[in-house]
Formats: structure tokens, C-alpha cells, sequence
């Protein structure tokens, strides 16, 4: 116990004493004792509870009368709560001017700032930014149902989604015209959901701008890469038996050139699409097609397995998957040693959807290169790519055509053991077979 609170306990049982004391010496003058003691204990209950009264009055009126001076136990008890209100106002004024602060931060944020109840999913602040991007309206839209406020976006699927939520990427501002949006759900709470709006306008037009040069670019080498792979092709090797070597290097460059200019192209286009035909793919002939194609590249020096366990085809365009699949199909034999295996799986998924997997026990990708991995001209190994051929652009081509299908690239790897390239497709772009062409193929 602190030694100021021991003292006015000291004082206060002191002044008891002094006055029970007091009122026995009157009592044996009167010979009336006890009931002099009963008439003074009375008397100390009462100012007791008249003090209390008083604390629990000036308590409930908030009052910020400073404390009665004094130094027994009531009067130290004053003081402490006097203090303990004075610290929780001290608090309070900080925490508010913390919140004004914060919300003053979130008002001059270019970027559209929505607070959203996740259960009722109606909006419960928003900042100014949130005004010219979203069209919200202070007070008006407060306490609105997020889904009505933005129309005509279509959100209300993509908040059910919660947590799982991707970023909604170029979507046209429902209250600016012209104004490309990015839309990001963040739940920092139990109850609470910041819905964020970033104007990408820019960006879009620097993308579409750097996609036009790619695209032009590539292909006005075409025609020159046509001549230089022409003249490579009359020029014989046993005509010119000392040219042999530089001239087949030659060819192999043209056409390795060639082949990077026609992926540029396609990945081009692919960016630029913003949607895809809806055909019914036949994956039996789709996993005999890779299978062939798997075979011609593998020349015997890999055991092949093809499993097919999914009852369904897929609803998309055929000549896009199939440059997406045949691209992990290459990638595979490009970095699987001779001796290996190569796996290519079509199987269901639990909770629907189907996926098509490529696995291979070759080399593997280390776990910080997987990130990366997909992007355009990334390399693990400079030196073991450019020895196995390839342009640097397979994964980025496949990741683009299972984004037009709604789909998407899970990879997992490990050194020494080898990779599984898996292509996940959601229950809405399957269909089931007329025929069902099931089991494993060796």
C-alpha cells in the first residue's frame, strides 16, 4: 500500500477512535455508555454514507469540481478519481484528435476510401475522393446498401467473395466519365470492410501504349526476319563445308527470332483481349493432342503419363488453351533430364472446377524465383534457358489465356524434385462430356 494511502487510513482510524472514545467518557458521565457508543457509531455510519452519496453524486454528473481538501481516507479517494478522470480525458482528447487525424489523412487520399459493414454490407464513411471516383454523396449515401451506391458495377458477387476477393482491375467509374478504376476489398476488421478505388486512367493508357509498340514493333520485324530466314535457307552447308557451322548457327537464331517475334505478337494480343469465345474445348482431344506433341518433343528420353479422371470439357476457345497448355507441355521436356517423368493430369477439384496439371521431376524452380516466374522474359537460370531454347514467354502467354478463361496458374516446385504447373478452372466453365473418356494413358 502506497505510504499516502496508509496515512489516511491512520487518520481515519484515529479520528473513529477519538470519537468512540468521546462518546464512552459521555456515556459514563450520563451512565447511558452504550447507548452513547450506539449513537456515535450511528452518527459515523451516516457521514460515511453521506460521503458516498456525494462521491457516487459528483461521479454521475461528471462534474470537474477539483477535490475537497483534506487527508483522510474520503478525501484521498477524491483525489484519485479526480486524477483517474482528469488521465481518462487526457486519453480521450488524444484519441480523438488521433481519429481526426486519420480521417483528415483519409479525405486527402487521392485514391477512394469506403468504410463498409461486412454484414449488412452498407456504407459507413467514405472520404471526398469517394465523391468524384464512386459518385457517393455525404450524408445521402450513408447507411446504403454498397451494391446500390455503385451501380451499375457489378460488385455484389465479388463482395460475397470476402476475403478472397481479387482486385477488380479497369473498371469504368460509374460517376466519371472515361475514368478506368481499380477496385480492392480489404477486411481489417470482424465487422468492417475498406473498400478502396484507385483511378488507373493513366496507367491503362501507358499499358495500351506500350502494348500498340510491342505489337507494332514485332511486327514490322517480321518482314526482315522473312528475308534474312530466306537467304539463310539457299544458303547450303555442303556448298560452303567451312561456312557449315556459322551457317546452321545462323538459321537457329533466325529462327529462334522468328519464334519470339510471333510470341510477342500473341501475348499482344492476348492483352488487349477482354473476352474470349465460348466453344466447347474436348479435352480428350485436347490431352491427345499434348500427349503427341509431348512424345515429338520427349524423342523417348522421358516416361510419359497422361491421366484423365474429369467427366467434363471446358468453355472456352481451343486454340488459346492450347497454346497455354502445350507451353507448360514444353517448358516440362525443356527441364526435365533425360530419364524423367512427365505427368499431364485432368482431374476434378474439391468444391467443383476442374484442373489440368503438368508435373515433372526435373530440375525444379528455387521458392524465391516463384513470384516472378510468369513474368516476361524472367529467367531462373540465364545460362540453362538459353541452352534449352525457349523465349522467355510461355508462362507469361498461359497466365493471359487463363485470365480470358477465368482461370488461374498454381505453381509448386522444389529443387531438385521437380514442378507442377496447375491450370484451376471454376465449375462455370466446365461442361459435361457426351462421352466420357476416362482413366490413364501411357
Amino acid at each position: 500500500m502506497p505510504p499516502r494511502i496508509h496515512a489516511a487510513w491512520t487518520r481515519t482510524l484515529l479520528q473513529l477512535m477519538v470519537v468512540l472514545g468521546a462518546a464512552a467518557v459521555i456515556g459514563a458521565l450520563t451512565d447511558h455508555i452504550w447507548m452513547a457508543l450506539a449513537i456515535a457509531a450511528l452518527g459515523v455510519v451516516a457521514w460515511h454514507y453521506w460521503k458516498l452519496y456525494d462521491l457516487l453524486t459528483r461521479l454521475t454528473s461528471r462534474s470537474r469540481v477539483p477535490p475537497p481538501q483534506g487527508d483522510g481516507v474520503w478525501q484521498e479517494t477524491d483525489r484519485m478519481l479526480y486524477r483517474g478522470q482528469q488521465d481518462m480525458r487526457a486519453r480521450k482528447r488524444r484519441l480523438i484528435a488521433m481519429l481526426r487525424a486519420y480521417r483528415a489523412v483519409a479525405a486527402a487520399l487521392p485514391d477512394a476510401v469506403v468504410v463498409v459493414d461486412r454484414n449488412s454490407q452498407r456504407v459507413q464513411w467514405f472520404n471526398r475522393a469517394a465523391t468524384s471516383l464512386l459518385g457517393l454523396q455525404m450524408p445521402g449515401d450513408v447507411g446504403k446498401p454498397i451494391g446500390d451506391c455503385l451501380q451499375p458495377l457489378p460488385v455484389a458477387h465479388w463482395l460475397a467473395q470476402g476475403r478472397r476477393a481479387e482486385p477488380m482491375l479497369d473498371v469504368t467509374s460509374p460517376h466519371a466519365s472515361g475514368t478506368r478504376l481499380e477496385l480492392r476489398l480489404i477486411p481489417y476488421s470482424e465487422d468492417l470492410w475498406l473498400l478502396l478505388a484507385r483511378d488507373v486512367t493513366r496507367i491503362m493508357k501507358l499499358e495500351q501504349m506500350r502494348r500498340d509498340f510491342v505489337a507494332n514493333v514485332s511486327h514490322e520485324l517480321r518482314t526482315p526476319l522473312t528475308v534474312v530466314h530466306g537467304y539463310l535457307d539457299m544458303l547450303d552447308p555442303a556448298e560452303q563445308p567451312d561456312w557449315a557451322p556459322m551457317l546452321t548457327e545462323m538459321q537457329n537464331q533466325s529462327q529462334r527470332m522468328t519464334q519470339l517475334v510471333e510470341d510477342l505478337l500473341t501475348l499482344s494480343r492476348l492483352e488487349a483481349q477482354e473476352s474470349t469465345s465460348d466453344e466447347t474445348v474436348s479435352m480428350a482431344s485436347m490431352l491427345a493432342t499434348l500427349r503427341r506433341e509431348l512424345e515429338v518433343l520427349s524423342q523417348g528420353r522421358h516416361t510419359i503419363l497422361v491421366e484423365d479422371t474429369s467427366p467434363t470439357d471446358l468453355v472456352g476457345s481451343t486454340r488459346e488453351l492450347h497454346s497455354a497448355f502445350s507451353n507448360l507441355v514444353s517448358n516440362a521436356v525443356r527441364y526435365t533430364p533425360a530419364g524423367g517423368r512427365i505427368t499431364i493430369r485432368y482431374a476434378p477439384l474439391e468444391g467443383g472446377g476442374a484442373a489440368l496439371s503438368v508435373e515433372d521431376t526435373g530440375y525444379g524452380i528455387p521458392a524465391a524465383h516463384l513470384p516472378r516466374i510468369t513474368e516476361r522474359f524472367y529467367r531462373v537460370s540465364t545460362s540453362r534457358s538459353r541452352e534449352s531454347g525457349g523465349t522467355g514467354l510461355g508462362l507469361a502467354i498461359a497466365k493471359h489465356v487463363l485470365h480470358l478463361h477465368q482461370a488461374r496458374l498454381e505453381i509448386d516446385s522444389e529443387v531438385g524434385r521437380g514442378s507442377r504447373f496447375a491450370c484451376h478452372f471454376t465449375a462455370e466453365r466446365l461442361r459435361a462430356r457426351d462421352r466420357q473418356y476416362l482413366g490413364v494413358t501411357a
